[in-house]
């Protein structure tokens, strides 16, 4: 199931429920106080309660529970007789898992609340008092809030996709569709009736599929992801034909540049095939990052970030680009549907993909057992299953972690002698915490065998080769850059990657193609006015963190090259 939109959410709580934000405190006047900040702001959304005491919240949870009415929010101060806010929420954890926890502090009780947000997995403490509550505390509910909401799953009458676990095609549908928070419900017409129900009434062939069933009763069977993208609301076509500033890419580069640029005015276009966050938008848990204590997904992230960034104005644009000319001081991108769009400035962020198994097998069942990346929408299919993951970076950390939660088991195969070489300590810490994840050391995939989907996997370990039964494997072995469309006179590394300032000198190529009297800018390609951030710049750091840096500066180096007309 994808995340749910904020519009449906407006929907559903109009003919529905309200969800429930729930403060607890011992003094009636400290509790009279939240509440009457709560409704002010949430009243007309959601339902305000109380509770005096932790167990009174627990016994109110239990009976919200039994009604299956949702809960988004809970609010607790710490210091309360018999049974603190950071048990109270340790133990509504275990009754609403996904509602989000606050913990209301005085200042003394600060390091006590830091802990908690690893032992009681609580999203936020806030110190009292929090006045004005326009700065301190809204600011702060809201975020929670929006997470809450892009997770929310309520009875659904929406978007269907029919189709079978074991499609390649079926996996590239969904998982468009996961990324792009587009809320739908997935049927597996091999598990059930309902499925093939739905396409005998529709006197569907069960051969082609997907299926994807609209709201209104209508239907596309196999579409491709720009007919898709034109069904559910996304843009495809540029709304201008010049921009200050073209993004190609929606990662944390291409987002950060798209943030800076409009809010400082630029008229601003991202170019992005797939859905915002790129790579980093399929990582389950990013705990590294600053201002995140308790972590984000590389999806909520993404979605923050998109949401910002069309807030000031940014256009977004579900195309892909297939090729750059250069015409005067015009930058021409063409796109997938022949179209182009001009600007003054490009910045270049595809991003990379994860490098691909050269093994016999991978490539025929790709999509049918073998995934690149953590693939986040299988994991509900790999319930009670053992799950294969190849690569010791942070990315497939994230991943063993995050389908732990749902396999029986989780192998990790790694090539080298182990993980510290390669991963954050942070996760190295949390894996070995985590009983269902096993590291094999010094191990490779050598093939992957099944006929209609995956069934087992050759490995090659310290004791010789031995074939285990798989029916899931994900991949993390490398990144490989996204330029082969772009011209000859973007120089690139060995590898493919764009080089950009000083690096372009030190190719000592520089001379013969750069046309400008000055020295290119720190992230300025071999082409005057075209700049590149994040993984796919030669010699990047592969961190979030850095693509975000270099994708805002990036943006000041355009305000001094558009200085110069």
């Amino acid at each position: 199931m994808a995340r749910f939109d904020h519009g449906t959410f407006r929907h559903y709580t109009s003919l529905m429920a309200r969800p429930i934000l729930l403060a607890v405190d011992d003094d009636i006047s400290v509790l009279e106080a939240v509440v009457q900040d709560l409704r002010r702001q949430y009243g007309a959304t959601y339902r305000v309660m109380r509770a005096a005491s932790g167990p009174a919240a627990l016994d109110t949870l239990a009976q919200l529970k039994s009604r299956d009415e949702p809960v988004a929010l809970l609010i607790s101060d710490q210091r309360m007789p018999g049974m603190s806010g950071v048990e109270m929420l340790e133990r509504a954890r275990t009754i609403y898992p996904d509602a989000r926890r606050v913990l209301l502090t005085a200042y003394a009780d600060t390091e006590a609340a830091i802990r908690a947000i690893n032992s009681a997995r609580i999203n936020y403490y806030l110190n009292k008092p929090w006045d004005p509550p326009e700065e301190k505390l809204y600011p702060v509910l809201n975020d929670l809030l929006d997470d809450w909401k892009a997770g929310f799953q309520p009875p659904f009458e929406g978007l269907r996709v029919l189709g079978h676990r074991w499609s390649l095609n079926d996996h590239r549908l969904r998982d468009f569709l996961s990324r792009n928070h587009v809320p739908y419900r997935w049927i597996d017409v091999a598990a059930g009736s309902e499925g093939p129900k739905l396409l005998e009434d529709r006197a569907l062939d069960p051969q082609k599929l997907p299926v994807v069933i609209f709201a209104d009763g209508t239907f596309l069977v196999d579409p491709d992801l720009e007919t898709l993208a034109v069904r559910v609301g996304l843009r495809v076509q540029a709304a201008q034909d010049f921009y200050d500033i073209v993004v190609v890419g929606a990662g944390p580069a291409g987002l950060a540049a798209a943030v800076y640029g409009a809010s400082e005015g630029l008229r601003t276009v991202v170019i992005e095939p797939e859905a915002p966050g790129g790579q980093a938008g399929s990582s389950s848990r990013i705990e590294n990052y600053l201002g995140f204590p308790s972590g984000v997904t590389g999806a909520d992230l993404g979605r923050r970030a998109y949401a910002q960034a069309s807030r000031f104005g940014a256009e977004f644009v579900t195309q892909r680009a297939t090729g750059m000319r250069i015409d005067g001081q015009y930058r021409f991108l063409k796109l997938a549907d022949g179209r182009e769009v001009s600007s003054h400035c490009v910045l270049l962020a595809p991003g990379v993909q994860y490098r691909k198994l050269e093994i016999p097998g991978a490539e025929r069942l790709t999509g049918r057992g073998i995934y690149y990346g953590a693939a986040l929408v299988e994991a509900l299919a790999c319930q009670n299953e053992e799950v294969f993951m190849v690569g010791g970076a942070n990315s497939a950390g994230q991943g063993a972690l995050y389908f732990a939660k749902y396999a029986t088991k989780v192998t990790m195969l790694v090539r080298g002698a182990g993980l510290s070489a390669t991963m954050s300590k942070y996760l190295i810490d949390e894996i070995a915490r985590t009983s269902n994840i096993v590291v094999e050391a010094s191990t490779q995939v050598v093939e992957a065998i099944g006929d209609e989907h995956l069934t087992s996997l050759r490995l090659s370990g310290p004791s010789g080769e031995v074939e285990v039964p798989a029916s899931s494997l994900f991949v993390f072995i490398g990144a490989a850059p996204v330029t082969a469309w772009l011209p000859q006179c973007i120089l690139r590394d060995e590898k493919g990657f764009i080089l950009a300032g000083p690096d372009l000198r030190n190719g000592g190529k520089l001379p013969d193609l750069w046309s400008d009297k000055r020295e290119p800018f720190l992230l300025e390609t071999s082409v005057p006015g075209v700049f590149v951030a994040g993984d796919v710049r030669s010699g990047s750091i592969k961190r979030v963190a850095s693509a975000v840096g270099e994708g805002s500066i990036a943006v000041q180096f355009m305000h001094q090259y558009l200085a110069g007309f």
